[in-house]
């Protein structure tokens, strides 16, 4: 795992760099858990543009990844260790006693041959799968339920784990990446380990290019903009627009809430990841 740095023969390359991908030990995927996946370049259903700056791209095949790791009492073994386009981590074939192959997550120092395995009863080893009941405080974790049974939904971008703070009752304390500290069922399952490609994170992509590879266009800014097109746009020389932040449409971009109050998620938040008073924790 690292990162392979150009020799600066272009501008472009001057300051790229790119994974040298030394984990990976298979280039095809598993034909067997594979699909296409459409792309949709920000238009709806009438092909009307409502997310601006995506289209294009190079064509992708989605990988249909284990998030539940409900296969109990079966153990696993590694035999690959795989790219995947459509998340910043890489990902690991296992193939179960049974005969059967699924994707999972590739926790750093996973390796080719290992056994992994899930359940309650399971050793605390990298790339088990326990619930959290089962699990001692103080490990790193990754792929971790939100409700049981739901498959993983936290903690699973590259180099990202969380840690079990504390078990009291029917709940677990964990400290996640972003500093939050917050409540989980105890019955919720998560993965032991750190996610690998930890190096993702270092990469710079030196030119546009590589940009659009990944189907994001250029992006313009307002108040570039002439202003029949944008709020912000027009205006005598260099003008910041004189309001807040918004949208083509005027809406305003910064300030609005977008977690659904209804799921009540909040009320499960021992100390938030940003605090309401100028950088002081809330406790």
């Amino acid at each position: 795992m690292g990162i392979r740095i150009y020799k600066p023969t272009t501008p472009g390359r001057r300051n790229a760099s790119v994974n040298d991908y030394a984990e990976i030990t298979k280039t095809k995927p598993e034909k067997s858990l594979v699909k296409r996946i459409k792309k949709s370049g920000g238009r709806n259903h009438s092909g009307k543009t409502t997310v601006r700056f995506r289209g294009g791209g190079a064509r992708k095949i989605y990988r249909i990844v284990d998030f539940k790791r409900n296969k109990d009492g079966i153990t696993a073994e590694v035999i690959a260790i795989e790219y995947d386009p459509n998340r910043t981590c890489h990902i690991a074939l296992v193939q179960y006693e049974d005969g059967e192959k699924r994707y999972i997550l590739a926790p750093v120092g996973l390796k080719v041959g290992e056994k992994i395995e899930s359940g309650p009863r399971v050793e605390p080893k990298t790339g088990n799968c326990m619930p959290l009941s089962a699990i001692p405080s103080g490990m790193e974790i990754h792929n971790i339920e939100m409700n049981p049974g739901q498959g993983g939904k936290i903690v699973r971008s590259a180099g990202s784990s969380a840690r079990l703070a504390a078990k009291e009752g029917k709940w677990a304390h964990l400290i996640l990446p972003s500093g939050e500290m917050r409540m989980v069922p105890a019955t919720c399952r998560a993965t032991i380990g750190q996610i690998g490609n930890t190096d993702h994170q270092h990469v710079k992509l030196g030119k546009a290019g590589r940009k659009r590879h990944m189907g994001k266009k250029p992006h313009v800014r307002g108040k570039a903009m002439n202003p029949v097109a944008h709020p912000l746009g027009g205006g005598e020389g260099r003008s910041n627009g004189g309001r807040h932040p918004c949208s083509p449409t005027g809406v305003l971009a910064k300030g609005g809430k977008t977690r659904n109050r209804r799921k009540g998620s909040n009320k499960w938040i021992i100390r938030r990841r940003k605090s309401k008073h100028y950088g002081q924790l809330v406790l």
